[in-house]
């Protein structure tokens, strides 16, 4: 299904992808790489790239949008639902945010109510193909309310916690959250809403 909800304030329409990889591009092996979800959670759980892509997959078709306001409009997203693997782990309710750890040592924290969302996912393929190594694969996570730099390429681990921190780019003024319709783009600055704000509110 298509849900385009028409351009975001601020952005544009690319016409190709433009590939980011601010730590370098590491090789991972499928057979050996394994997605943790551990933190405030009771139960941490490890899965494979077989049992996660043989479980039921979630497909649709959502724009894509980058930070430095280039997007690609009809992009097909295919993978797993984050809340039900997350389910497995039984995250605390005091977890409100969530951190999305990479093989490359990249990390992007998510409010738990965007993380978890109906469609958030971890994408395997994109475009009915498997994410190429510079797409980030085996998996990504996928949230089309934010920016780019929150779907984290060679992602390996989602940690939830308690309180926010940093993660790469944040560290560099990004905005905690990255909502593309508030133009959450970086900290105290363009955007309505703080990170206050963006843990107890869903879009």
């Amino acid at each position: 299904m298509s849900t385009t909800q028409g351009l975001p304030p601020g952005q544009y329409w690319g016409k190709k992808w433009i590939i980011y990889a601010a730590l370098g591009v590491p090789k991972v092996n499928a057979e050996t790489w394994r997605l943790r979800i551990d933190g405030q959670v009771k139960n941490p759980v490890e899965f494979t790239y077989s049992e996660l892509i043989g479980s039921e997959q979630t497909k649709y078709e959502k724009p894509f949008q980058c930070v430095t306001k280039w997007g690609i409009e009809h992009v097909q997203w295919e993978g797993v639902s984050i809340r039900s693997i997350a389910a497995r782990a039984e995250p605390n309710p005091e977890a409100k945010w969530v951190m999305f750890h990479c093989e490359d040592g990249y990390s992007a924290p998510v409010p738990t109510v965007d993380a978890l969302s109906e469609d958030a996912i971890v994408a395997f393929k994109i475009n009915g193909t498997p994410l190429s190594t510079e797409q980030g694969f085996p998996a990504r996570p996928y949230m089309p309310n934010l920016y780019g730099w929150k779907s984290a390429k060679w992602l390996n681990r989602i940690e939830f916690m308690n309180d926010y921190q940093d993660g790469y780019w944040e560290m560099y003024g990004y905005h905690e959250r990255a909502n593309i319709w508030a133009e959450e783009r970086f900290k105290g600055g363009s955007g309505k809403h703080s990170k206050r704000t963006a843990v107890g509110t869903a879009w």
